[in-house]
């Protein structure tokens, strides 16, 4: 970094008015909790239960890690700062921020990916399943996803670090992004938002396309499949649909398109941030039966070893 007199930043916030950040303190703290323990449980449970083996469950812990992590990232500070009349972060705190929310961010996009695969492969590949998707290629294919967040996060912030910084040191959002980072530098950054565009943008967009293409395939395969088969499978997918779509849909809208200084983005931002997290493990495990009754299997052992 060069030429930087700005060491300091000031986060402007969600909202302004004292009373509604209080409000929001008391809606979103148990919001990330709840992301906390959800997550936390469905990692405890696979980890814990035998009858969570297949490969479904394996990469539905490691998304389960990464929403606690994804969240944590952004949520805490931001909870800490409803409360504070002056909200700021150091320009280095900036970047770490941005670099593990990207970093995160892409290896849950990656991850929901390779989970379209497996649905694939067990739906149309069903008598190759168990030799496509052994244990190793598993493991192979989450390190792929984290290594594909690193490299694209890396490239992010290479090209911020670039950038000067010399005042104004107001950010226009809640937490530290691309967008609201490069308004306040010191030069110009449309060169910046191309590369941010191109990078961020388009692999949203590739990988919301190959998982549509994935399930289109399915949906296909599944009229051969009998009714139960259909109705089994068809379930399992929806609960994956309804994930990719919440995840996908704010950032394709935020990272598609030019920034602006719309209220209605950093509202967007919080549902990407604070509720998806905490809604992937409720939709998971309301319409998934193995789920529950792993849980609750697990939660009767607990209860019984205790009384012992």
């Amino acid at each position: 970094m060069s030429k930087n007199n700005v060491t300091e930043l000031i986060i402007v916030g969600l909202f302004q008015d004292p009373e509604v950040q209080k409000v929001c303190f008391v809606l979103f703290l148990p919001v990330y909790l709840a992301t906390v323990v959800g997550n936390g449980l469905i990692v405890v449970t696979v980890y814990c239960s035998k009858s969570l083996s297949s490969p479904m469950y394996f990469f539905l812990s490691y998304l389960s890690l990464v929403e606690i992590s994804y969240s944590s990232t952004v949520v805490p500070k931001f909870i800490t700062d409803l409360l504070a009349k002056i909200k700021t972060i150091t320009l280095e705190g900036c970047l770490t921020q941005i670099f593990f929310f990207h970093v995160l961010g892409v290896t849950e996009i990656l991850l929901l990916t390779v989970m379209a695969y497996d649905r694939y492969v067990a739906i149309c590949k069903p008598l190759h399943y168990t030799t496509i998707m052994s244990r190793p290629v598993c493991r192979l294919l989450v390190a792929g996803s984290w290594l594909g967040g690193l490299v694209h996060s890396m490239l992010q912030i290479f090209v911020t670090v670039q950038l000067p910084f010399c005042g104004p040191n107001v950010i226009d959002h809640y937490f530290c992004d691309l967008h609201p980072l490069f308004k306040i530098a010191c030069a110009d950054t449309s060169v910046e938002g191309i590369i941010v565009l191109s990078n961020s943008g388009l692999i949203s967009v590739l990988s919301f396309l190959l998982l549509v293409t994935s399930y289109i395939v399915i949906l296909v395969n599944l009229r051969n499949h009998s009714a139960e088969g259909r109705r089994k499978a068809l379930s399992t997918c929806a609960s994956h649909i309804m994930v990719v779509i919440l995840f996908f849909g704010p950032a394709i809208f935020l990272y598609m398109r030019p920034s602006s200084t719309f209220t209605e983005d950093k509202l967007v931002a919080v549902f990407y941030t604070v509720i998806t997290p905490m809604l992937n493990p409720i939709i998971y495990t309301l319409r998934n039966t193995e789920v529950k009754n792993a849980m609750r299997n697990l939660w009767c052992k607990k209860v019984y070893s205790g009384m012992e």
